[in-house]
């Protein structure tokens, strides 16, 4: 147990996680991230608060969560029970509606709460050279519950991975990075004007960070989503090569694009912004590792 456990914002924990770092590892997902990507699997987990998540097939439109509302922040409203900017996330419709069609995503979670999760897992840890992965959303986002488990890690033994997507002060980043075993940075895309539009944010601050956390950290592997219309072109290819070039880039993973949380935007009433765009198949990621691999990026295609 931690002494004085900090508190953190939890969207989920799952455990017998196989795609975010070697071995079987516990994935621990912080709610939060400073991104709104556009194709982002996760979109529960980009507000910093716990939210509502409705499901309208699941709902009977029978008003139960409406009527137990203390905030009046459901309407009815084109055949389904939309909740307005009143609502509070406190909870109250979902224990009162009898189809299940309202969750809760995210919860407060100490530290301490946090590791016996992960603690419970060891056994498969110790045998399969796995350990704990904490993603997001942003776990840097929650700099002082981090620290605390991953240096709790640290005296357990345990092995760590931090998946970010770099967008952090860079003194905060360094010294957490640093207490991690391994890190995985999700590098989205090169060009500054593109990376605003498609993310909501500058990428100025996330180049310089991979570049001195690369230089720093012996375990880096920067991970590129591919994403097909977006990041995928000539040209801006050509501007992830130049840019790796300038680093101390070990690996570089291309993780092809899916739709697995395209369904989850409806249910956080905001709209998919990519609707029409297909995963890309597997010839195109191979095209795509060759070209940056004659480019004199290890590249190589994940899963």
């Amino acid at each position: 147990m931690l002494e004085n456990p900090p508190r953190a914002t939890i969207l989920n924990i799952i455990r017998f996680a196989v795609h975010d770092g070697p071995g079987i590892r516990t994935a621990v997902f912080f709610k939060g991230c400073p991104l709104s990507c556009w194709w982002c699997h996760n979109p529960e987990s980009q507000g910093f608060a716990p939210e509502v998540l409705y499901t309208p097939d699941l709902c009977r439109m029978c008003g139960a969560c409406a009527a137990a509302c203390p905030h009046g922040a459901i309407v009815p409203r084109e055949g389904r029970m939309e909740t307005t900017a009143a609502c509070a996330r406190c909870g109250t419709c979902r224990e009162f509606c009898p189809a299940e069609a309202r969750t809760i995503a995210g919860r407060e979670m100490t530290a301490s709460e946090i590791l016996a999760q992960i603690e419970r897992d060891i056994v498969f840890f110790d045998e399969s050279g796995g350990g704990v992965t904490f993603t997001g959303g942003e776990p840097l986002a929650q700099p002082v519950a981090l620290e605390a488990l991953l240096r709790a890690c640290r005296e357990h033994r345990i092995h760590s991975a931090i998946e970010t997507c770099g967008a952090s002060g860079r003194d905060s980043l360094l010294r957490l990075c640093g207490l991690a075993d391994l890190v995985l940075f999700d590098l989205k895309l090169a060009g500054e004007e593109r990376h605003r539009f498609y993310t909501g944010a500058t990428n100025r601050n996330i180049l310089e960070n991979l570049s001195a956390l690369a230089a720093a950290h012996p375990h880096v592997i920067v991970r590129v989503p591919v994403v097909p219309g977006v990041n995928d072109g000539a040209e801006e290819t050509a501007g992830m090569c130049a840019l790796l070039r300038k680093m101390t880039v070990r690996s570089v993973d291309l993780l092809p694009y899916h739709r697995t949380g395209a369904h989850k935007y409806p249910r956080l009433c905001r709209e998919y912004r990519l609707p029409d765009t297909l995963p890309p198949d597997a010839a195109e990621m191979a095209r795509l590792a060759a070209s940056m691999q004659a480019a004199g990026i290890p590249a190589r295609v994940a899963g």
